[in-house]
């Protein structure tokens, strides 16, 4: 308590930054962290795709006698879109 410093009327009357203080927050991931949680997302965007398109060719058949109007281009469009989402995220949390 001897070492504290006493902040002086401006000091306390000045708000601090909110990026300075988020920064501080942050911190760092450690390692191993970061390849479990990177690796759980670039899984789940490979089974996302794989499974995705899987399902699209077994039911592609009743999808087309629907006459819905989203076809099978954007439904695999959609997959495609999620996984790549997903994908990114892995990436992102192993390297950024």
């Amino acid at each position: 308590m001897a070492g504290d410093k006493v902040p002086s009327i401006g000091a306390l009357d000045k708000p601090e930054d909110l990026k300075d203080l988020l920064k501080q927050d942050r911190g760092e991931d450690c390692m191993p962290c970061k390849i479990v949680g990177g690796g759980a997302f670039l899984g789940l965007a490979a089974y996302s795709y794989f499974s995705g398109q899987r399902q699209l060719e077994m039911q592609q058949a009743k999808i087309l006698a629907s006459k819905s109007m989203f076809g099978m281009r954007s439904r695999r469009f959609g997959i495609a879109a999620t996984s790549l989402g997903l994908a990114w995220l892995g990436i992102w949390r192993l390297f950024l």
